[in-house]
């Protein structure tokens, strides 16, 4: 018996396999963004492809995700008696968790899975192995800039869908609920600090790559024909949501060790 016969019949072998292929090629992006020729010109048809997609499903998204934060969190307070400290906390949330969240899901969703297609569809017509065999590095010609790309978008939807959460927080707690304009910026100014900006944008920075990644790994390995190319754009949405969710815990955890709150 072969040795990958052998291996095949080992439980997770397949999965591990995957696994280590795919950091492989992100340690191969992260390489090749150092490289040169930079391709400026597929970078910026990329980027202003994935945010057109993107843009208006983010900001309807947000609002109601904003609305809810703040809906929730202020009758929650209201029940504790903490009614001044309801725009710090649902400001927070909607900067640290729920911004790079709605972002990265929505990038994932919309540019991701265009990037897995487009990538697919040139893997099944033998594009880039043509291209391989020409000497021209795939990775650097069609996959780095569209990883920049989606880093870059999500990075400017983060900022965008947290200034839209944070408007329609206000709104519904201020107009909804009765809350006092004062102290729902009186409570922000507070208990928030410019490293929960921060982490927010690194989040959303993480993130893009991570679904750039993962849809461009699809898109380089189909199972074969038109429809392979269809399961693989399915498969990297449900793994890049599993991965973001993942990540998000650890960067939250981490965060939260390192960075004192403000009152600490």
């Amino acid at each position: 018996m072969s040795s990958s016969a052998s291996s095949a019949k080992i439980p997770g072998i397949g999965m591990l396999r995957e696994t280590g292929n795919l950091f492989a090629l992100g340690l191969d992006i992260v390489r090749g963004i150092f490289q040169r020729p930079f391709q400026l010109r597929e970078f910026i048809q990329q980027a202003w492809f994935i945010a057109s997609v993107t843009i208006l499903p983010t900001a309807l998204v947000a609002i109601p995700f904003g609305a809810v934060i703040s809906l929730q969190f202020g009758s929650l307070a209201r029940q504790l008696g903490a009614q001044s400290y309801t725009g710090a906390g649902s400001v927070l949330a909607t900067v640290q968790q729920a911004s790079p969240l709605v972002t990265a899901l929505l990038v994932a969703g919309a540019g991701g899975s265009a990037v897995c297609a487009d990538i697919g569809a040139r893997t099944i017509r033998e594009e880039i192995d043509a291209m391989e065999v020409l000497g021209v590095s795939a990775v650097q010609r069609l996959i780095v800039p569209r990883v920049l790309a989606m880093m870059l978008v999500a990075l400017l939807l983060n900022g965008m869908v947290s200034v839209i959460g944070v408007l329609g927080g206000y709104f519904f707690n201020v107009v909804l609920q009765g809350g006092t304009p004062g102290a729902y910026l009186a409570s922000f100014s507070a208990l928030a600090q410019l490293p929960d900006l921060w982490v927010g944008e690194l989040k959303a920075l993480i993130f893009g790559f991570i679904a750039a990644v993962v849809a461009s790994y699809r898109g380089l390995n189909p199972s074969g024909g038109p429809k392979g190319v269809g399961d693989a754009v399915n498969q990297s949405v449900v793994i890049t949501f599993l991965m973001l969710f993942v990540v998000n815990f650890v960067i939250t955890l981490i965060y939260l060790q390192i960075v004192p709150g403000k009152l600490d």
